[in-house]
């Protein structure tokens, strides 16, 4: 099948998804020279990137009609069916030889139906979820996953590079996915960690910004820790990844191990406390709101302490 070739000026980019990455990430295309065309449930969330020169489309399929390489990052994999294989999806507007790029954190085996679905009408398929959160979107420093056929992912090198500082090549498709399944069973674990010690930090009257000097830069160190920690002791717990989405991540990666006979306690536990953090109404703040929780079983108001 033909590729498209990747110069700036002249391939067609097409975005599905401007959400609290996506937005960014389009935004480091648009400014790298790549005429963009736009698509998202609410036009509103798309006004940003269409003063920066982007075209409105009314649909999915509109965006691959008018595309060389169509990215997507939308929230859940219901929403990656619909807007990649629907009626009015991506594949039902994209040409031979364009390319499909799900940016999603999606299932594994989604990713290897689109590829299929997508071979049968010469379309490329990649899948490529991302690893850094608003603060990396916004720095192009992603760490990006991808499973996809090793010509058409070397040959979107210029793009991968527009967003994201390490750019790994996993294997073929659904790898990508695999690779980011691996990455949130670290960060869900993980987030217990920096949660629960900032708690015995705080509850043993230690001053929190002094203690992160200490660790973080040892053996305790960690993204979430350097990153979300002093987030979660300033109260402030906006979302740079959505704990409704976090929790959508956790089931997936539930799912996988259950079909591969793997027993994942840590994971499953991770899950459970996130539920408590969205039955609390918290589901829509950054995944360092575990906090909330684990502070509310403590009997400790995190949110309104001096």
């Amino acid at each position: 099948m033909t590729m498209p070739q990747i110069v700036a000026g002249k391939t067609r980019i097409g975005w599905i998804g401007t959400g609290v990455m996506g937005s960014s990430m389009c935004g480091h295309l648009i400014s790298a020279g790549f005429a963009t065309t736009v698509y998202s449930r609410t036009r509103q969330k798309a006004e940003a990137l269409i003063g920066k020169g982007a075209t409105w489309a009314a649909s999915p399929k509109e965006v691959a009609q008018n595309s060389d390489v169509i990215f997507a990052i939308v929230g859940f994999p219901s929403h990656v069916r619909e807007v990649m294989l629907g009626e009015d999806g991506a594949l039902a507007g994209a040409r031979a030889g364009s390319v499909l790029v799900d940016m999603t954190t999606s299932q594994p085996s989604l990713a290897v139906e689109i590829y299929r679905a997508a071979k049968t009408k010469s379309v490329h398929s990649v899948d490529a979820p991302v690893s850094g959160g608003d603060i990396g979107a916004r720095n192009a420093t992603l760490s990006i996953m991808i499973g996809g056929e090793a010509d058409v992912v070397a040959t979107l090198q210029p793009l991968w590079e527009t967003m994201g500082k390490t750019i790994v090549h996993q294997g073929g498709a659904g790898t990508g996915q695999h690779t980011k399944m691996v990455n949130q069973i670290l960060i869900a674990t993980g987030m217990i960690g920096v949660c629960e010690a900032l708690l015995y930090g705080y509850k043993s009257g230690l001053d929190l910004p002094t203690v992160l000097k200490s660790v973080s830069s040892g053996a305790a160190g960690s993204w979430s820790l350097s990153n979300l920690g002093p987030r979660v002791i300033s109260n402030n717990f906006d979302p740079g990844f959505f704990v409704d989405h976090f929790i959508k991540d956790m089931e997936i990666a539930l799912e996988e191990s259950r079909r591969m006979g793997l027993s994942t306690p840590g994971l499953a536990l991770a899950q459970q406390l996130y539920l408590a953090v969205k039955a609390q109404g918290f589901g829509l703040n950054g995944t360092h709101a575990l906090m909330l929780a684990l502070a509310q079983l403590s009997g400790i108001e995190w949110l309104k302490r001096g």
